[in-house]
């Protein structure tokens, strides 16, 4: 169920002079990515055919991750008006898709599943939050606002569902480290490089991964501070089995930022 509505918030404030170049091309990419979800049902669905509960939350999640994109779509145009959303789109579609006719996870259990959903929704909201924190742009604001709302629920949504599923999988903190370190990694797989080549390059031209999720990465990392961590590092312990004290997660999240800020400075290289 939407706890906001796209149509009713007030595109008027938006402010053309306010616009960070920067943030154009990867809420481009973002927001094809966001609409995407509707595959993520049709595999988690799968996954899941046995249990109602989840079905029906993921059926919910979906409802609310299509308007994400749509509304990060809306606010592209308005940055881009040369821009067709539902154009790039369907170019993703065309060049992107996840392997749906499974009948298990991926990951090898349906608490790994669950570990890796409550992984995304991690990264989203912090990216989201760090977004809405940096830009001037007074609609891009709400808008990361609201989205990084709803992603910080749907992070207790897996959550929870992964307790669940641990009173019978039982795995043990380094399995679900494992799991949970992993789908962090694979931030930098075809998804979102594949996202921002069709949102922002010409038709014609030649997908090439390490280009382009340079492109997306130099971008999209820059806009992170070392706060923006800290909940990220109490988000992944807490999925993990661990809980940090204030300290040990200081240390953590500015040793995170570290490592991301030198990411971002090799991908900004491989942009010049």
């Amino acid at each position: 169920m939407k706890r906001w509505d796209m149509d009713k918030l007030d595109w008027g404030k938006f402010r053309k002079d306010k616009v960070d170049p920067d943030i154009v091309p990867i809420i481009k990419a973002a927001s094809v990515v966001e609409r995407n979800s509707v595959e993520y049902v049709i595999y988690l669905k799968n996954v899941f055919a046995d249990d109602p509960e989840i079905i029906a939350a993921v059926e919910d999640w979906a409802v609310e991750e299509i308007q994400h994109g749509d509304a990060l779509g809306k606010w592209a145009s308005l940055a881009d008006p040369t821009w067709d959303y539902q154009e790039a789109f369907a170019r993703y579609q065309k060049n992107f898709s996840l392997k749906l006719d499974v009948d298990s996870s991926i990951r090898g259990s349906k608490t790994g599943e669950l570990i890796a959903r409550s992984m995304v929704e991690t990264g989203t909201s912090s990216f989201y939050t760090a977004l809405g924190d940096s830009t001037e742009e007074p609609a891009l604001k709400e808008l990361c606002r609201l989205i990084a709302a709803d992603e910080l629920r749907h992070y207790k949504l897996f959550y929870d569902q992964m307790n669940r599923y641990m009173k019978r999988e039982q795995l043990n903190r380094w399995q679900r480290a494992r799991i949970a370190l992993g789908r962090v990694a694979e931030s930098e797989d075809d998804e979102l490089a594949t996202a921002y080549h069709t949102t922002n390059n010409p038709p014609n031209m030649p997908y090439v991964h390490k280009r382009n999720i340079a492109a997306y990465m130099s971008r999209a990392m820059q806009y992170y501070q070392p706060h923006h961590f800290r909940r990220v590092v109490s988000m992944i312990c807490k999925v993990i089995g661990f809980t940090p004290s204030d300290r040990v997660n200081k240390i953590l999240s500015y040793m995170v930022y570290y490592l991301v800020s030198k990411r971002q400075h090799y991908y900004k290289k491989l942009t010049l």
